[in-house]
């Protein structure tokens, strides 16, 4: 990353599906791309998980 003004560079967010905790009480989620089960559990509190999409920073 180039600093100039102790400002960073501004980083590239794309639409991203991931699975989202059902919990209110929790806040856990997950890129769907990491998840290794079709129908993720949540690996906080252990609820079930739905999917949804989320603007997040792009991973190179």
């Amino acid at each position: 990353m180039a600093y100039y003004n102790n400002k960073k560079e501004p980083v590239e967010e794309i639409e991203t599906s991931v699975w989202s905790c059902t919990n209110d009480d929790c806040s856990g989620w997950m890129r769907e791309d990491y998840s290794f089960e079709t129908e993720p559990t949540c690996p906080l509190c252990k609820s079930s998980m739905i999917k949804e999409t989320r603007v997040l920073p792009k991973l190179s």
